[in-house]
């Protein structure tokens, strides 16, 4: 899983900063992309990735700002153009459906693909096999979501020599045991996955907040995830601010993280005001309290392989 932010700045985009908007990459686990908020010029952002639109199988809105969503209409217009028909779902609060319907409509944009909307309320809002996501409100201005995905136990891996001694032919039948099935030999012999397998590996959990004030929701979408994902449009020093338009500073996303015993915190959604040093000082601030922290800039992008976070490119 590899997730890359394309826009980390708050309110209106900045020279070094776009509006709100990060990428999950699950080519891996499933073979596409999940949008997270689509802020104004997005797609301009994507041009300068990997990220193909037609692989986007999910977009999950926090809330209706339009830093958060002014994106969406070029976005999906743009996909229909470069040959995606593939059904796309839409997640985000009430009025989401109506305000993309109709600028559609009112642009005549004709989309080769159809789209599910989803309203989001508290608790589960999609599940299969592989992944769950939940939803639960935060504390903004606006109504608006944080998400917690939880990738289910992977199967463990196959002992192949082993289920060969126990006389497990080549072929189908080992396909059947790595796939969690028991299986009976032409001499009647059963042979149990759970025998020749190792034990289930762990998923991953990310918490991906909307803009928020300190919340007890928010450590609750947190509790021991892997990866924190929290915005610090504020540092210490304008508390106050953050109070009153109904965000975060640098330590309260870190007092979430650390409260919920998160491993790692990526802090994204910040203030035009900060200057490097600033988000310098900021960092340093954060990682007394959670070391594993980073300030993201746009288009960093990291990687979660066997339990590890590491940031591509350095």
């Amino acid at each position: 899983m590899h997730i890359q932010f394309l826009g980390t700045g708050a309110g209106m985009p900045s020279k070094s900063r776009n509006t709100s908007s990060l990428a999950l990459k699950l080519l891996d686990e499933r073979g596409t992309i999940w949008l997270f908020d689509c802020g104004e010029a997005t797609q301009h952002q994507i041009l300068h990735t990997t990220i193909k639109p037609r692989k986007l199988e999910k977009i999950f809105i926090t809330h209706l700002h339009g830093d958060h969503i002014y994106g969406l209409p070029g976005l999906l217009g743009s996909r229909s153009f470069l040959g995606g028909e593939k059904p796309l779902t839409i997640y985000g609060p009430k009025g989401l459906k109506e305000w993309i319907q109709l600028t559609l409509q009112t642009s005549q944009t004709h989309l080769n693909y159809t789209i599910e909307f989803v309203e989001v309320e508290e608790g589960v809002i999609f599940e299969d096999e592989d992944f769950k996501v939940i939803a639960m409100p935060l504390q903004h201005v606006v109504p608006c979501f944080g998400f917690r995905l939880e990738q289910k136990p992977l199967p463990g891996a196959l002992q192949i020599e082993k289920a060969r001694a126990l006389g497990v032919p080549k072929g189908p039948l080992l396909g059947q045991l790595k796939n969690g099935m028991d299986v009976t030999l032409d001499d009647g012999t059963i042979i149990r996955s759970e025998d020749v397998t190792e034990p289930p590996k762990s998923g991953f959990t990310v918490a991906i907040l909307g803009d928020t004030r300190y919340c007890e929701n928010a450590i609750t979408l947190s509790r021991n995830a892997d990866i924190v994902i929290h915005e610090a449009t504020f540092d210490h020093t304008t508390e106050e601010l953050a109070a009153n338009y109904g965000h975060s500073t640098n330590i309260d996303a870190a007092n979430v993280a650390r409260i919920a015993e998160g491993q790692n915190l990526l802090i994204n959604h910040l203030s035009a005001r900060f200057f490097p040093q600033d988000i310098e000082n900021m960092l340093k601030e954060v990682k007394e309290l959670i070391p594993n922290t980073f300030i993201v800039k746009d288009f960093d992008e990291f990687s979660w392989q066997q339990g590890e976070l590491k940031i591509l490119g350095k």
